[in-house]
This record gives C-alpha cells, sequence and structure tokens, in this order.
C-alpha cells in the first residue's frame, strides 16, 4: 500500500516540474536592473471616446474551458479513485506501470493547456499593426520616433498624483510608442543571438554592463519570440538637461523550442540628453 503511495506521488511531482520557463531567456534575464522609479498609468485630461466593438462576452469561452477542465479533472480524479481503492493496482504489475504513465501523460497535457496563451483581442493585434505590410510605410515615417518628434500632444497626468507626467516639449506620444514596440522585439532578438553591439546602441553603459553579464550566464542562441506585445507610458519628466520617460511593456512571448508560454510585464526607464541635438533615448533601467 505505501509502495503505491510514493510511486503516485513521485509521478504527480515529476509531471509538475517538468515544464521548463523561458523567463531567464527574455530580454534582461527577467530581472530589475539599473535605475528605477515610481510609475503609474496616465490619462488625458479631457473626456475620451472608448471603443466597445470588442466588448463581447469575455468569460463564455473561459468558461467552457473551465468547465471541460473541471470535467476532464472529475473524471481523471473518478477514474483513479475508483481503480485504485477497486484493487486495480494491488501488487503493482506491467499494466499498472503503463496506467501510471497514462495519467501522468493526461495531467502533463491538463497542465500545459492551462499554460496556453489565451485568444488575442483586438487592442492586442492592434498594438503591433506596425508589422504587417500595410502599416510598413507609415512606421518608417515613425522611425525615429525614439529619438522625439516635433508634434504638438493633449495634456496627460498620471493616476497617481506622486508620479510626474510632464512630457518633453515637442514630444509625439504615439509614435515613440509605435516604436517602443518595435524596439522591444529588436532587443529580444539581440538577445537571442548574443548581439551585444547592437543592444550597446540602445542602452546606457552602466546597464550595458549589467545586461552583458546577465547574458553571459545563457549558453548559445536563444528562441524566445515576442508573440505580441503593447507599450504604455507611465512616467514622464524633464529638466533642463536630461528628459525622462518609463515606458511599461504587456503582452505574451514563447519559447519556440521549449513551448513554454510567459506574460510580458516590463517597465523601460530611459533617458535622453536635452544638451546634446538628435540625442538618442537610450534605456537607463529595466523593471521586470
Amino acid at each position: 500500500m505505501m509502495k503505491r503511495y510514493i510511486t503516485m506521488f513521485a509521478l504527480l511531482v515529476a509531471v509538475s516540474f517538468t515544464a521548463p520557463h523561458a523567463e531567464a531567456k527574455k530580454f534582461g534575464g527577467s530581472k530589475s536592473l539599473g535605475k528605477s522609479y515610481n510609475t503609474a498609468p496616465a490619462q488625458k485630461q479631457q473626456p475620451q471616446q472608448t471603443d466597445t466593438i470588442s466588448k463581447q462576452n469575455p468569460t463564455a469561452s473561459a468558461g467552457k474551458k473551465g468547465l471541460m477542465g473541471g470535467l476532464l479533472g472529475g473524471l481523471l480524479a473518478g477514474g483513479l479513485l475508483a481503480a485504485f481503492f477497486g484493487g486495480a493496482f494491488e501488487g503493482i504489475q506491467f499494466m499498472d506501470i503503463l496506467i501510471f504513465g497514462l495519467i501522468a501523460f493526461l495531467i502533463f497535457k491538463f497542465l500545459k493547456g492551462m499554460r496556453k496563451a489565451k485568444p488575442t483581442a483586438m487592442g492586442h493585434q492592434q498594438a503591433y499593426a506596425g508589422d504587417s505590410p500595410q502599416a510598413q510605410g507609415a512606421y518608417r515615417q515613425q522611425a525615429d520616433a525614439f529619438t522625439g518628434a516635433a508634434t504638438a500632444q493633449p495634456e496627460y497626468r498620471a493616476t497617481d498624483s506622486d508620479v510626474p507626467f510632464n512630457l518633453p516639449p515637442g514630444f509625439d506620444m504615439n509614435a515613440f510608442l509605435q516604436g517602443a514596440r518595435e524596439h522591444y522585439r529588436t532587443l529580444q532578438g539581440a538577445w537571442n543571438f548574443n548581439e551585444l553591439e547592437t543592444i550597446r546602441e540602445y542602452v546606457s553603459p552602466a546597464l550595458f554592463d549589467d545586461l552583458k553579464a546577465e547574458r553571459s550566464k545563457l549558453d548559445g542562441e536563444q528562441h524566445t519570440e515576442v508573440m505580441y506585445v503593447d507599450a504604455e507610458l507611465v512616467r514622464a519628466d524633464y529638466d533642463a538637461n536630461t528628459a525622462h520617460l518609463s515606458v511599461k511593456f504587456t503582452g505574451r512571448y514563447k519559447d519556440s523550442h521549449e513551448g513554454v508560454e510567459e506574460d510580458i510585464s516590463d517597465i523601460w526607464h530611459l533617458e535622453r540628453d536635452l544638451m546634446t541635438p538628435n540625442a538618442p533615448w537610450l534605456i537607463v533601467g529595466i523593471q521586470a
């Protein structure tokens, strides 16, 4: 009897820990590096039109999935208990081992299914519309957005009164965020292939040293792909010498070899030297 319990427990533990994690393979190693600031979402000071197209019943598919998952779990549990207490496992024969293996496989598939990405919402499709051929021309016109642009913007303020939201003069927020999404993908690709010189162009010298040390902990090429990513400005301030911005990225990425998916939830803190003409924005901190 004790032997059966030990075998069952070992199988469950093995299945629970077989799912690898891709977090360390994401740009920055999913660690907080460099400078950090308090941040908060921003909102316009005037009313905005809201989009109601995608306000379908978001719980419908989730409810079905949950129902199927509950039924599957119940059937598995019921069948296992019936077989266990009915004496089917008594003596641990070859067929018992096959049954244990089948149970372990089903549990693994169930856990893997729970980790799958949620259906992509319309907002996520729009978030990287610049990747489509129709939008490439528009994106090329915005390619210098990461260095700033001279377009008037509505007044914004942070939802947290302790977080500043003072945009630098002539700053084009929408173009900047469009460029930021593309730069997120670019840096993830450079991280995958250990292209340190590419990374150096986007970050401050101090942060580069930290990133170089983190990347050295990974062997060879990595296979982390950004599935979709959106960007939101969560802090902005400037003085006579330097402008500061914080951008929050949300989305989903996966390891294409291991089939593991994780959420994106990173904040990049950037600075720009206002005393130098056409100075680039440099990432000075990553907050995971």
